[in-house]
């Protein structure tokens, strides 16, 4: 609101702030900045073509898979102790 009313202000008269308001909007909002960007599956060995949210994904999936094959390796897996079973009465 306040930029609304120094650029109306600024155009009314000519002055150096008229200069220095931009005026562009939303005018290169729909232009694309780069190569397209692409899903995951469509090009799984570029990770520089990956959407964002897909890298991201992928990257937090691979630190997971490492951190818990990490756990697994290091603790040796869950091992279990075989209680033996209490012999059955019969009644």
């Amino acid at each position: 609101m306040a930029s609304r009313l120094v650029a109306a202000a600024a155009s009314s008269t000519s002055s150096p702030l008229a200069r220095l308001v931009s005026r562009r909007g939303l005018a290169g909002a729909a232009d694309g900045h780069g190569p397209a960007k692409v899903p995951l599956w469509k090009d799984p060995m570029s990770p520089s073509k990956w959407k964002e949210e897909h890298f991201v994904l992928a990257s937090l999936s691979m630190w997971g898979a490492v951190i818990y094959g990490g756990i697994k390796f290091f603790t040796g897996g869950k091992k279990e102790d075989k209680a033996e079973a209490a012999p059955a009465q019969a009644a």
